[in-house]
């Protein structure tokens, strides 16, 4: 996650890690309801649903999302997100943000 960037964006897929652009500051959890809520638009689902579960002080992040299971979140953002890394053949993974998630095998 980029927080102070020029507008909210989920940047695509590098590896297992969602990258995401937000306008928010990084001050007082701006930065992470912004993340929340650019998921929920792009997943949705309310933002209510979507919660930071590890990495709220941090660039990275892994967040829950409540009612999705983790083949429909990626489906939902793969026509939304461009891998941001070509060639990469494995199965998206987790949609965590954290770089070292694994994918559920």
């Amino acid at each position: 996650m980029q927080p102070r960037a020029a507008r909210d964006e989920i940047v695509g897929w590098q590896d297992a890690t969602l990258r995401l652009r937000v306008t928010a500051p990084p001050v007082a959890g701006a930065a992470n309801t912004a993340v929340a809520a650019l998921l929920a638009r792009a997943l949705g689902v309310p933002p209510s649903s979507i919660r930071v579960i590890r990495g709220l002080q941090a660039r990275n992040k892994v967040v829950e999302i409540a009612g999705l299971g983790e083949a429909e979140i990626q489906s939902r953002l793969q026509s939304q997100a461009p891998r941001a890394r070509t060639g990469v053949s494995e199965p998206l993974a987790s949609v965590s943000g954290h770089p070292r998630s694994k994918a559920d095998s």
